[in-house]
């Protein structure tokens, strides 16, 4: 399935890029940005921006401040979730404290979950989820 991005909803992906939080520059700069899969910032899914995408995988990591473990935050959270599940795509959650405490962690959890994708996954299938195809 195609996974649809709201266009007028760049302005603020823009923003979101260019005021990331500590922790989401932590793991951007320090692991995401040069990994061997690769994954974009602030990217549009629907009517929602997460944190980092691979289209290859169909994989967004959330990094979570304290706003997201209050009952609005668990409810929003919760139907962006399940948008996002029903697209194929897997939503990985990290809270601030983990990037802080156990940065080495988080990262040997990312790339043991991306690995067991790219194993587990045809490779005509990878090959097929380009951002670009069907846009």
């Amino acid at each position: 399935m195609k996974v649809p991005r709201n266009k007028n909803m760049l302005p603020n992906a823009k923003n979101l890029r260019k005021s990331m939080t500590p922790q989401e520059r932590h793991l951007w700069y320090d692991f995401l940005r040069n990994y061997s899969v690769k994954f974009r910032r602030q990217e549009i899914i629907g009517t929602y921006i997460v944190d980092f995408y691979s289209h290859k995988i169909k994989l967004a990591i959330e990094l979570d401040g304290s706003q997201h473990y209050e009952e609005n935050g668990l409810e929003y959270d919760k139907k962006r979730t399940d948008f996002l599940s029903k697209l194929g795509v897997k939503v990985l959650r990290f809270s601030n404290l983990d990037i802080n405490e156990n940065f080495y962690g988080v990262c040997t959890y990312i790339d043991e979950y991306v690995q067991n994708c790219l194993k587990n996954t045809p490779q005509s299938a990878i090959a097929d989820s380009s951002p670009n195809r069907g846009v």
